[in-house]
């Protein structure tokens, strides 16, 4: 077999190893609209071209038939290519959505990682004692109305722990996610403010068979960039998110 050979088989393996994992990324651990608003687009171009280029390249470097200690070569090969993704998804999966959060006047995509054991012990319920590998939760969170506990929030939010981080506040969105229609903005000053992106508010619009006057919309804050959230009117529940700016 010549090194050419040996190397295409081993593309084709690493390519069939990528395509496997990106279904997972794409359809369980971030699924759309999420993917690149948390930033697991970049995540995954260096994950699948590592996984694409270390191994082949490396083949086709030492690959030589007949050749003494080929099999422990090709070995080390397979271990470092091996290594290289289950270091590159331990990553992306301490990075996946596991809740978004309603709160206050926004929507919050919250990553694994933003969420410690211990104050993810403290969930009100159980499903929001774990995290989530099958795309975000859905929950509101209540904040306290006790002044001491405000102010201890209020704290803890200026060290990276606020109301989304925190599950012993989380609830229901079917309960609470209600009061965010308070905060909630009508379509028009969404047009106003992002005119080039008309065109697809409209196209959803009409094809969810929708009036303008019946959504309203709040903002989702993601790791890399934000979206808006379309809801309904009168009940809040979410819609659709798409890729517009909402600042």
């Amino acid at each position: 077999m010549s090194r050419w050979k040996a190397a295409a088989i081993h593309l084709s393996i690493s390519a069939t190893i990528g395509v496997i994992v990106g279904a997972l990324l794409f359809g369980v651990w971030y699924p759309p609209p999420y993917f690149h608003a948390a930033g697991a687009d970049e995540l995954v171009l260096l994950l699948v071209g590592v996984d694409l280029t270390l191994g082949p390249l490396l083949t086709l470097v030492v690959f030589k038939s007949g050749k003494r200690g080929l099999k422990f070569d090709l070995a080390v090969i397979g271990i470092a290519q091996t290594a290289a993704l289950v270091y590159g998804l331990s990553v992306v999966l301490v990075s996946r959505p596991v809740f978004l959060v309603g709160v206050l006047d926004r929507f919050v995509l919250v990553a694994a990682n933003e969420i410690s054991d211990d104050d993810l012990a403290q969930g009100s319920k159980p499903e929001f004692r774990s995290r989530s590998w099958t795309g975000p939760r859905l929950v509101a969170a209540e904040l306290p109305t006790d002044d001491k506990e405000r102010s201890e929030l209020a704290f803890s939010a200026l060290a990276g722990r606020d109301a989304q981080n925190l599950p012993k506040y989380y609830r229901d969105y079917s309960e609470a996610g209600k009061a965010l229609l308070a905060k909630a903005k009508p379509l028009d000053v969404l047009r106003k403010k992002r005119p080039g992106d008309v065109a697809e508010l409209d196209a959803w619009l009409a094809g969810a068979g929708r009036n303008a006057d019946s959504v309203v919309w709040l903002p989702v804050v993601a790791r890399k960039s934000d979206l808006v959230m379309l809801m309904d009117a009168q009940t809040a529940a979410p819609l659709k998110a798409l890729p517009i700016n909402p600042w």
